[in-house]
């Protein structure tokens, strides 16, 4: 009787011998199938919904985005104005992109990039004589039909111009892009809009504004 229990507890123990470095093999080999975590990199994002103008503090967040998924350009919260790497020290709450302006709406989540921000990452792909010329359109609503990327032909009229008048608008800036617009809450002071144009085009836009009603023409997309 007792052999046979001894007999019994043995086999058992022969049992859990053979079962435990299976486990082992098990684990070891998930391990080794489960794909390793992919690197991520630090960027700034939305922390909520955010409208154009300027970026105020807690507009921003730090999120972590695995290295394929960061947007070309992202910023990152050690990031200067200027693009260029600075160090920021722990105790700084103030990211370094506070007070620059927002060109068009992002949604909470969404990587910051510099094509975000008015400046000279606004401007690339437009040309090397590119400038950005804000300027004030009369009709509000005209404005809220516009998106970044429009392009658009400014025309300006005399100041006093009526229908009665013989003399029509002028063109005084053609195929200009949109890069961003500012709506106000005020009507009467119309819209303003940021336009990507040569020197000449901002100069004759400047020297429409003071005296003229800007209105613009939209064209279709190229």
């Amino acid at each position: 009787m007792r052999a046979h229990v001894w007999k019994r507890r043995l086999k058992r123990h022969r049992r859990l011998i053979a079962v435990v470095p299976a486990g082992l093999a098990t684990a070891c080999t998930l391990a080794v199938l489960r794909p390793a975590q992919p690197a991520t990199v630090a960027v700034l994002a939305a922390a909520r919904d955010l409208r154009v103008g300027p970026l105020r503090p807690g507009d921003l967040t730090t999120v972590h985005l695995p290295a394929d998924l960061v947007p070309h350009g992202a910023l990152r919260p050690h990031d200067s104005p200027t693009g260029e790497s600075a160090d920021l020290s722990p105790e700084s709450l103030t990211p370094p992109t506070t007070g620059r302006v927002l060109a068009s709406p992002m949604r909470r989540g969404e990587p910051l990039t510099d094509a975000r921000l008015l400046g000279p990452g606004m401007l690339s792909g437009y040309g090397a004589d590119a400038v950005a010329m804000p300027v004030r359109v009369a009709d509000p609503e005209a404005v809220r039909l516009l998106s970044p990327g429009d392009i658009v032909d400014v025309l300006a009229a005399p100041s006093g111009w009526a229908e009665s008048d013989a003399q029509p608008a002028a063109t005084v800036a053609d195929n200009a892009t949109v890069i961003t617009t500012r709506h106000t809450g005020d009507s009467h002071s119309g819209a303003l809009i940021v336009l990507a144009t040569t020197p000449d085009q901002a100069a004759r836009l400047a020297g429409a504004q003071p005296g003229g009603h800007l209105s613009i023409m939209i064209e279709q997309r190229r």
